[in-house]
């Protein structure tokens, strides 16, 4: 399955120069921990880095940095790792792990933001088909004990 089938494409998104503040207020606002930074190229919309709440806490907070002077740029991760929205699951978790991050941005052929894939979202999605074969057992069993008799 491609993970451009199973990645979150409502993704919050912001600008290098919007302000700290106002990316935390996003954050709170949809419930996420990070956002994507976009720059517009060719009329598309390019994920350029990501702004997770971790980096506000340590590069921000735990320094005291006085948040009104900041943006996003300041403190974004550039080292952005995405991947094609025609990437299989188990090649992406594979890549996820070999990095140690937690979520990768899903791009198409072209290099635009299709989506974001959190490693939540992998978790959710393996469980459901977990619980899927586990439940496959109690049917034979229960298959079984018709014909049996």
């Amino acid at each position: 399955m491609p993970i451009g089938e199973i990645c979150n494409r409502d993704v919050v998104i912001v600008r290098r120069k919007d302000s700290i503040l106002d990316a935390a207020k996003l954050m709170r606002d949809y419930h996420v921990r990070g956002l994507v930074v976009v720059e517009d190229r060719d009329g598309e919309v390019a994920p350029v880095g990501i702004l997770t709440d971790r980096d506000l806490v340590v590069e921000l907070i735990a320094r005291e940095v006085p948040l009104d002077s900041v943006v996003v740029e300041d403190v974004m991760s550039p080292d952005l790792f995405a991947v094609s929205e025609n990437r299989g699951i188990w090649d992406t978790i594979q890549y996820m792990r070999g990095r140690g991050i937690r979520r990768v941005v899903v791009v198409n052929e072209k290099g635009s933001l299709v989506g974001i894939l959190a490693m939540e979202d992998l978790l959710e999605l393996l469980s459901d088909e977990l619980s899927d074969l586990a439940k496959l057992f109690a049917r034979e069993r229960d298959r079984e004990k018709e014909t049996l008799g």
